[in-house]
């Protein structure tokens, strides 16, 4: 035996056979910790594993007390134990004891051992438990030694679980609803919409039971060999025809192909295998480190960019296999929802579209890759739903409110039929909308109101035709760099305004220059930890700072509108200096385009946006230089009130439809007719008709609002009387009230006005 001490695979074949060896559970874990002490010459192998109340428990142990295996408990965070599996990494100590976290349990005996080195046992990239090997003497173990032990601790937790030693239900934190009873959760909106239908569970990920190599050089072919046939499938889906004019998910899947170039994702997995693991074990290996390592980040981005390598590596999992979802998308239901913990955008384009109603996500976020490709496929999606896996099985019915973020789950025949009734009401008033899409907004008593659109990805134009609006009053550039994984050239910059210009035709586009920063990040903009992201480095204060980027973008916004009018505004302002020195930029890049000899646009325009309420403090100074202003209300709100909008405690707390708000834009408005400066309204609150009535009654007459909302508000519109709803509201200006929207609710519903 002590001529194969060292080997990893022959340590990882004795695993094997000792898991599948009769016998209870316990001794089976018992022999497992032997092996491993004796394979890595150490005095102490000992299994921690995680119960229900992040609990670790000592499960099996070589060397300690026998006495405390299922006494011993430690939490996650608490002693040496708890911080390996808190952080999901390693730790290798010469003198364990000395080290600040470390916790002494007098039951284990182990105050005379020095060493140490501890491992977390990961499966599905989450912490199950902790490995860990300790020595008398103060050894220092190699860095061999410690991803020999990952590699051990990584077997190990897929030979728990297909053994299945472990009662699921003991160690499951969350209980799973009763079968077939409804169940209802709430989560969070990615794209808008109601869907009725049945579930198909997303289930990418290949059960990988070959885990030991018997030839690591075929091995190593295989997965290099698996690695090409991925590119090739992913260059394939980019050059389909369906997805060649996709816009931004076909970028999308630009950076998905970069993710599978990545030389070093094929880097570490050979070195796994070089250990002596299978290409799919080491495939499984890698990603489980990956996911570990990424869910612990804060980062919204690189949390996001997980789910894309999630996609790659599964789908990587299925070649190497065999099994395809080709199979799932030819049994889809015709009113397919599919549900997932996340997945990336590729594997959504595999299912069958034309059968396809909704997705839910038990994770996702609003700006994640999925969610703007199921905004493209139009979609009902709901992300954040936490626990749907546990609650829901394949076929059950379910009900996707996209609109609010609600899911009911084997709804009862009440919530079938209320459902029912939404979506036939939907059906009606949007054949309702789309009568009156080429119809004026205009007043009962004759006040033209301009509807505009807010728009920031090419998936969005069609939409302002289809709404009948007037124009895009923001297109938000930065989703173009939020998307894209490494910064967008001049010449993609150029063309993408280019075809936003080209879409709209002879409607007027306005162009926000870059508001990044906040929560708004970049993959590869390096932007230091703030206190309070909001109020700290972002849009024209980057700008500013790094006028290249700005310069840049200025130039491919004046190249890309040669010869017709542009119209672009400037960020977050907070005093005049601001809007005077990056207006400065724009007549340099001018002067640059004479200097060369290059065409300009036609006619110019250049706004600033009010979001920050200072900035109304300096009208009289601000106004004579700008072209129009533009309220930004979701980052003015938050601002004027001092309330984040993203805390849930208090991001409903405050109403635009207050005194306080109302009566500081009237200001706004009463100043800029001074000035005679044309003013627009864009933000949520413009696409909610009671709100956009009472906008329109303090003296609003453009909006921007999502391209959904322009049928609703319009309607409003046309059943208005503007002069009545002005004289209403002055005696609401002086109110000492939280809120006048009962107010204003009472005077539509008596005056017919439809909300």
């Amino acid at each position: 035996m002590r001529r194969d001490v060292g080997n990893p695979r022959v340590l990882l074949r004795r695993l094997r056979e000792a898991m599948a060896e009769p016998g209870s559970p316990q001794k089976r874990l018992d022999k497992t910790v032997v092996l491993i002490a004796q394979n890595m010459v150490t005095e102490v192998c000992s299994l921690y594993l995680l119960r229900k109340g992040n609990l670790l428990e000592l499960f099996a142990t070589q060397g300690l007390n026998p006495s405390a295996v299922h006494q011993t408990r430690l939490r996650v965070g608490e002693g040496l134990v708890g911080d390996i599996a808190q952080h999901a990494r390693p730790l290798n100590l010469t003198d364990a004891q000395a080290h600040p976290a470390f916790a002494y349990r007098p039951e284990t005996g182990e105050e005379i051992y020095k060493s140490l080195m501890g491992v977390p046992i990961l499966r599905g990239g989450r912490v199950i438990g902790v490995l860990v090997v300790q020595n008398r003497t103060m050894r220092h173990y190699s860095e061999e030694e410690v991803e020999a032990l990952e590699t051990v601790a990584m077997v190990l937790a897929e030979l728990i679980g297909a053994a299945d030693l472990l009662d699921a239900d003991e160690f499951s934190e969350v209980a799973a609803s009763q079968p077939g009873q409804p169940h209802y959760l709430a989560g969070t909106s990615l794209s808008e919409g109601i869907a009725l239908g049945h579930a198909v569970l997303h289930e990418p990920r290949v059960h990988v039971t070959h885990l030991i190599a018997e030839d690591v050089d075929q091995e190593i072919a295989r997965l290099e060999s698996s690695v090409y046939e991925l590119r090739s499938s992913i260059d394939r889906m980019l050059s389909t025809s369906d997805l060649s004019h996709a816009g931004e998910h076909r970028e999308v899947l630009q950076a998905y192909r970069m993710f599978a170039n990545d030389r070093g994702w094929l880097k570490r997995m050979v070195d796994v295998v070089r250990t002596g693991l299978t290409a799919e074990a080491a495939v499984e290996r890698v990603q489980n480190d990956t996911r570990a390592r990424m869910l612990r980040q804060t980062d919204p981005y690189l949390r996001d960019r997980l789910h894309d390598l999630d996609d790659l590596a599964n789908r990587l999992l299925r070649v190497l296999t065999g099994v395809g979802l080709s199979s799932v998308s030819a049994m889809l239901p015709e009113d397919a929802i599919v549900i997932a913990r996340n997945m990336g955008p590729a594997e959504l384009l595999d299912y069958d579209k034309s059968k396809l109603r909704g997705l839910v996500l038990e994770e996702g976020a609003a700006n994640a890759h999925v969610a703007i490709v199921a905004r493209a496929l139009g979609l009902s999606a709901v992300g954040r739903a936490d626990g749907v896996l546990d609650h829901i099985e394949d076929g059950d019915a379910i009900i996707v409110d996209g609109d609010t973020g609600e899911l009911y789950i084997r709804p009862s025949q009440e919530v079938v039929e209320a459902y029912s009734e939404k979506a036939r009401f939907r059906a009606r008033r949007q054949e309702q909308y789309k009568a009156i899409r080429h119809e004026e907004p205009r007043t009962l008593d004759g006040v033209r109101v301009d509807l505009n659109v807010n728009a920031g990805l090419l998936v969005d134009l069609p939409h302002m035709e289809e709404s009948g609006a007037d124009g895009i009053g923001l297109f938000r550039t930065e989703l173009q760099f939020m998307i894209a994984s490494t910064l967008p050239s001049q010449k993609d910059q150029q063309e993408l305004y280019q075809a936003v210009l080209d879409a709209a035709g002879d409607k007027p586009v306005v162009f926000r220059t870059l508001d990044i920063g906040g929560d708004k990040v970049l993959p590869y903009m390096k932007v230091a930890n703030e206190e309070n992201p909001a109020l700290g480095w972002r849009a024209i204060r980057i700008a500013l700072d790094r006028p290249a980027l700005l310069r840049h973008q200025l130039r491919a916004l004046l190249a890309a509108a040669a010869g017709r009018e542009l119209r672009l505004m400037f960020p977050m302002v907070t005093e005049v200096s601001e809007f005077v020195r990056a207006r400065a930029l724009v007549d340099k890049e001018l002067r640059r385009l004479e200097k060369f000899d290059k065409p300009r646009p036609t006619g110019l325009q250049v706004g600033t946006m009010l979001e920050v309420p200072s900035l109304a403090w300096q009208f009289d100074t601000l106004l004579p230089l700008v072209d129009f202003v533009s309220v930004g209300s979701n980052d003015l709100l938050q601002f004027f009130f001092a309330s984040d909008r993203g805390n849930a405690r208090v991001a409903q707390r405050y109403d635009l439809l207050s005194p306080s708000a109302l009566n500081f834009l009237r200001h706004v408005v009463l100043a800029c007719q001074k000035h005679g400066v044309p003013l627009t309204l864009c933000g949520e609150v413009a696409g909610k008709p009671l709100e956009a009535m009472a906008l329109i009654g303090i003296g609003f007459r453009r909006i921007s609002m999502s391209p959904a909302a322009v049928g609703p508000v319009k309607m409003m519109v046309r059943s208005l009387d503007t002069g009545k709803l002005a004289a209403f509201m002055e005696a609401l200006y002086a109110r000492p009230d939280a809120s006048v929207r009962g107010d204003l609710l009472r005077f539509a519903e008596e005056n017919d006005i439809q909300l």
